[in-house]
């Protein structure tokens, strides 16, 4: 049988009574060797693949027309968005068979895997484990148990938190610079000089430096270097 949403083959043939598993991937030949592993279990079967968000939208809509999803494995990288947003539709379904999951992905932003957690992911494996460790993990799920401990959550949902307050105060931050200040940045991230940029901007240098001085100040940070770093993190400037 084949999977409406990407044409790959699916495990719906499968007793009801296999482990039902959605699997979100963009990498396409992981996805699909790890589907050809997993259908190799007994008691499981990939009823759907995606490789985008989209796809995964629709793939839960299919699926649950002719069935339910007992575990779904999502990337958090996907090229259309976020494998968060899978997370937060399937953990806000409102189904009476919840639908447990397992984040795997290659990504280390400890930010992206705590903003999982928070939108509902049970567990959260790095791509470099085995097979095995997959397979377990599944059944682990399926049956109920708590793969990330009490203190894991709390420790990933207080830095997500965190995170999000200190971003909120970064763009308070950047909301406060003028025109002027906010091109002065931009002149940072192409390395110019004092010289240069009075140069490019069409002011002397000391009015380059009061520019400099009321950045700082307003991004709470000590030097050239920090202001740079704060406004590249942030997304207000960008290497040329």
């Amino acid at each position: 049988m084949t999977n409406t949403q990407s044409g790959e083959p699916s495990g719906s043939l499968r007793p009801q009574s296999s482990i039902r598993i959605l699997l979100v991937d963009d990498h396409t030949s992981f996805r699909q060797s790890l589907a050809f592993m997993l259908d190799r279990e007994d008691d499981i079967a990939v009823a759907a693949q995606a490789g985008s968000v989209a796809d995964a939208r629709g793939a839960i809509a299919a699926t649950r027309q002719s069935g339910h999803l007992d575990v779904a494995i999502v990337d958090i990288g996907l090229p259309d968005g976020d494998g968060t947003d899978i997370v937060r539709i399937l953990h806000n379904a409102g189904s009476k068979h919840r639908t447990r999951v397992l984040v795997l992905t290659g990504v280390s932003d400890r930010f992206r895997i705590a903003r999982a957690v928070e939108s509902g992911a049970d567990a959260v494996l790095d791509k470099s484990v085995t097979l095995a460790a997959i397979v377990a993990a599944v059944r682990r799920l399926h049956a109920g148990e708590e793969l990330l401990s009490a203190r894991e959550t709390i420790e990933l949902l207080r830095f997500a938190a965190l995170r999000r307050e200190q971003d909120r105060a970064a763009e308070h931050a950047l909301a406060q610079l003028t025109p002027r200040e906010r091109e002065v940045l931009g002149c940072l991230a192409e390395g110019l000089t004092d010289n240069e940029i009075a140069a490019r901007l069409h002011v002397s240098g000391e009015t380059v430096r009061t520019h400099m001085v009321n950045l700082l100040r307003k991004l709470n940070v000590d030097s050239r270097l920090q202001a740079l770093v704060f406004a590249i993190r942030h997304g207000a400037v960008e290497i040329k």
